[in-house]
């Protein structure tokens, strides 16, 4: 029995079988794309996964030098994929923004470069830029399938795992706005941008205006989308939730709905395009003000989303404060994550 509980065979499959009735249970078959990766781990070993650990190998024989060499790029590959994946879900999930992660990565200004001059970016970063870019695709479109499923059958404690996410990850988008400094303008910009956006918000629900579904309002989301990722710390989802684009975008993206997906990834194209020398200026500028006014944005969108009817009864109550909990745990997570 010992024996076939040690047996790599045994675990590759029960980790495998474990791995496709999650993926059968989100519903997104992009999932199958990381069964290589489970049958290396397991079976063929050919990427040394536990890149931390310090291996024995012995560095005076060329031939293990040259494969040390192979396997640690390999590694990096791997690592950027794996980053990518993280900034992709990052720009999906509220609150835990992908500029915020990329930063952090150290990947923002290699991605900002290419997004203002692609030509001598990629000579310089293409090694960097590759596995990033298809980690980030494919992280935005397996997190968003499953958001939509969670939005459509669980709205309110969804929605309180969100507030979560943005209240946990509050910590790190200060951190980041006192990087390079701090301005007498900060707390002004943080509070004049929220107020700012706390009453047009409000307005527009109290009159019942939003953007309707449809091309301008996949370019709408493809817009804040680019902001998301040009922008530390500002969250899409903040921006579409009030206006009740969040859901629908989500689900059109989880399901590669093309006269959805197409206009957004071109809005976010041209937008990252135009916008990314002059957020560059900006940013070593005013780096301080403008991340406070950000945050104060983030602060304005999150506040107006809040479900407080789900604190008016005690046992949604324990449950919506849970999942609040648990959103703000998994925001700090990523924030160690990425400064590891």
């Amino acid at each position: 029995m010992k024996n076939i509980l040690t047996n790599k065979w045994f675990k590759f499959s029960l980790v495998l079988i474990i791995y496709l009735l999650w993926a059968y249970w989100v519903g997104s078959w992009w999932l199958l794309i990381l069964v290589p990766v489970i049958f290396d781990i397991y079976i063929t070993k050919k990427v040394h996964w536990a890149f931390w650990k310090k291996k024995g190998v012995e560095k005076s024989n060329p031939e293990c030098r040259r494969s040390l060499t192979e396997r640690s790029e390999l590694q990096k590959f791997v690592l950027h994929l794996l980053q990518g994946a993280m900034i992709g879900i990052g720009a999906v999930l509220p609150g835990i923004s992908g500029g915020v992660l990329s930063v952090v990565f150290g990947i923002y200004e290699p991605i900002m470069a290419f997004l203002s001059n692609p030509r001598e970016a990629l000579s310089q970063y293409g090694r960097l830029l590759l596995p990033v870019l298809l980690g980030a695709a494919g992280g935005f479109l397996l997190s968003a399938r499953a958001i939509g499923f969670f939005l459509t059958r669980y709205e309110v404690l969804s929605v309180c795992l969100f507030v979560g996410l943005i209240v946990g990850m509050l910590p790190s988008m200060f951190r980041e706005a006192g990087e390079k400094g701090k301005s007498r303008w900060d707390l002004y910009a943080l509070a004049g941008a929220f107020f700012t956006v706390l009453i047009f918000l409000s307005f527009l629900r109290r009159i019942s205006v939003s953007i309707p579904q449809g091309i301008f309002g996949n370019l709408f989301c493809g817009f804040c989308v680019a902001l998301s990722i040009i922008v530390p710390g500002m969250s899409f989802s903040a921006l579409l939730m009030p206006l009740g684009l969040y859901t629908p975008f989500m689900e059109d993206v989880g399901a590669v709905h093309l006269p959805a997906v197409v206009p957004a990834v071109l809005s976010a194209g041209v937008t990252m395009v135009l916008l990314a020398k002059q957020i560059t200026r900006l940013l070593e500028r005013h780096y301080s003000v403008v991340f406070h006014g950000i945050i104060g944005i983030v602060l304005a969108a999150t506040l107006v989303i809040v479900p407080f009817s789900a604190f008016e009864n005690p046992k949604t109550s324990a449950v919506s404060l849970l999942c609040l909990t648990a959103g703000a745990g998994t925001a700090l997570l990523f924030s160690m994550l990425g400064e590891m």
